[in-house]
Formats: structure tokens, C-alpha cells, sequence
């Protein structure tokens, strides 16, 4: 049970610090993952808020936390990565139904994002698969609670302005 809420805790790491990177940093560093790139639908690959400095900050303290926790920190760096694709994936199909960045679809911004790095740990961490069943529905009630909360603090910063 110990291990499933560390590997919880991991994933939403992996996936609240671009977010939190995005607010210390504002607009410094903020390359895009796809430069730019637009396909013959006219529309990014990735998006404009997926940036290279959320990646890295996403990558280096997931595996700092994983070191902290007592995990190899290359448990920290492969959950963060697998976090980071799934949401390059969720990404680039939300592009292809044009969405916007940062637009919202409910559990295709949680799935992919979850349900990889679960599966990846799920043998090291001695896991059962009703345990990364659990880590991936906590993470979508996780998730959709903090971006709720996001963009309600977001809304307030902006009408503050």
C-alpha cells in the first residue's frame, strides 16, 4: 500500500510541476517541446504550453523525490517521463480535434498521464493491478480537483490585474 501512494504521489508530481514552473517562471524559458510546428491541419503538434522548461523541472524534481522517498532516481526520472508523454499524446489528439492549449477533456488529460507510469512501476514496486487501478482513478479525482483550483486562482490573479 506504502509503494502505490508513493508512486501516486510521484505521478502527481511528475505532473503539477511544469504548472508550477509555468507560474515562477512566466514567460522565461518557455520554448515549445514541437518549435513551433504546425501539420497539414494547420494546427500545432504539441501546443504552445508544452514547453521544454516543463519537461526538465518535471523530470529533475520527480527524480529528486524519488531519491528522497528511497527509490532509484531513475524510478523518478522514468515515472516523469512516462507522465510527460502521456501528456504530449493527450496533447497532440486534442490538437488534432481542435482543441485549443490548455483546453479541458476530462479523462483524456488524466488517462494517458497516469496510466503509463503506473504500468511501468507496477512490477518494480511490487503492485497489484486493482493498487495502479486505484492510483490512476485517484490521480483523475487529484487532478481534476487541482485544475479546477488552478483556474479558479487563475481567474482571480487575472481579474486582480
Amino acid at each position: 500500500m506504502k509503494e502505490a501512494l508513493e508512486i501516486l504521489l510521484l505521478i502527481v508530481i511528475a505532473n503539477a510541476t511544469p504548472v508550477i514552473a509555468r507560474i515562477v517562471f512566466s514567460h522565461r524559458a518557455n520554448l515549445a517541446i514541437d518549435f513551433g510546428i504546425r501539420l497539414k491541419d494547420r494546427h500545432y503538434l504539441f501546443g504552445e504550453t508544452k514547453t521544454w522548461r516543463g519537461l526538465l523541472s518535471s523530470i529533475l524534481i520527480t527524480s529528486l523525490v524519488a531519491s528522497v522517498l528511497g527509490y532509484d532516481y531513475l524510478t523518478g526520472l522514468s515515472i516523469a517521463s512516462l507522465a510527460m508523454s502521456g501528456d504530449l499524446l493527450s496533447s497532440f489528439i486534442k490538437r488534432r480535434l481542435k482543441k485549443p492549449s490548455s483546453s479541458r477533456v476530462f479523462l483524456l488529460d488524466q488517462l494517458p498521464e497516469s496510466l503509463l507510469p503506473a504500468f511501468f512501476t507496477m512490477q518494480s514496486a511490487d503492485m497489484s493491478l486493482i493498487q495502479v487501478i486505484a492510483i490512476i482513478i485517484s490521480f483523475i479525482i487529484i487532478e481534476t480537483v487541482l485544475s479546477a483550483l488552478l483556474l479558479h486562482y487563475s481567474s482571480r490573479q487575472r481579474s486582480h490585474d
